[in-house]
């Protein structure tokens, strides 16, 4: 049976101050809508009457789903594809440069089809992945013999056993939030750094698309985030975020989806257009990139 949950105070900080602010479509799977509400408080956005964490996987079920199915159909996906090879040197460089290790110990948290582990396997990291989705889980093995645990062993981690911890695109999908962010700070050594990378509600191209920016994706995309939310996060939590790091492509995905979501049609043009509006605004400040990467220490 599923448990639709509808908000009467904010997810992330408790207050009522709540309002909606946005009606957005699942665009990728139901075709349903689903209001969106703001936090007066702490600033962040939740979607309001989603399904449960047990009822919420049939809105995964798409093969353009691309991190759970890994597939290279469209003229969109095979440019993730082909942009993904940077994106993983750069993520696996951004953990050496921010731990000062060499090689370490590894939690991805939604490790998808094993990519990143992978790359960080290769680099002589010792690797734990938890991912929820079956399929994903087996393309991971069938590409790179990697064996990915469902996202529940993380509350029987044992403490201060890691030296990075990642989450790239997750922690907008983590129905336990705080949960979540409390077991993270007791699994990390002292000197451990824990990266999560979230699109951001604030950027140029959210504001030019609104209710037609792809990184909403609703139903999917519990929480959308902006910096003061994460900071106010990490503060809740005992986190001290120690670096802000933007991630480039996004910009130009999500507004190339945008742009088909709004128009119906692929305008690769005007999204490269407003990808670099956004991105040129965030060179000013990374706080305005599409999506950000925050890095965390514990306090």
């Amino acid at each position: 049976m599923s448990v639709i949950i509808h908000h009467t105070s904010c997810p992330c900080c408790n207050s009522e101050a709540i309002h909606e602010v946005l009606i957005a479509q699942d665009f990728t799977v139901s075709k349903e809508i689903f209001p969106i509400w703001q936090c007066n408080s702490c600033y962040v956005r939740f979607t309001q009457n989603i399904p449960d964490e047990f009822s919420i996987a049939p809105y995964y079920q798409s093969s353009a789903y691309i991190s759970h199915s890994d597939t290279k159909e469209g003229f969109i996906n095979k440019l993730y594809h082909s942009v993904r090879n940077i994106t993983l040197k750069s993520k696996r460089e951004l953990i050496k440069q921010q731990t000062k290790l060499a090689k370490g110990t590894l939690l991805d948290i939604g490790a998808g089809t094993g990519a990143f582990a992978h790359i960080m396997q290769e680099a002589g990291w010792q690797v734990t992945g938890l991912e929820p989705d079956e399929t994903a889980r087996q393309i991971a093995f069938q590409k790179f013999n990697i064996k990915f645990q469902p996202p529940n062993i993380l509350y029987s981690l044992e403490k201060e056993q890691f030296d990075a911890i990642t989450l790239w695109h997750v922690l907008e999908h983590v129905h336990d939030l705080h949960g979540y962010l409390q077991k993270f700070v007791e699994i990390l050594k002292p000197s451990g750094k824990l990266f999560i990378a979230v699109p951001n509600y604030t950027s140029a191209d959210a504001a030019m698309y609104k209710k037609y920016w792809a990184a909403y994706d609703v139903p999917r995309h519990l929480y959308h985030f902006s910096p003061k939310s994460i900071e106010y996060l990490a503060k809740a939590n005992n986190l001290l975020i120690t670096a802000y790091k933007p991630m480039w492509f996004d910009s130009f995905y999500v507004s190339m989806l945008s742009e088909k979501y709004t128009t119906g049609s692929n305008n690769f043009l005007m999204a490269f257009i407003n990808g670099c509006i956004s991105n040129l605004k965030t060179l000013l400040d990374v706080k305005q990139c599409s999506s950000v990467i925050y890095v965390l220490q514990k306090v």
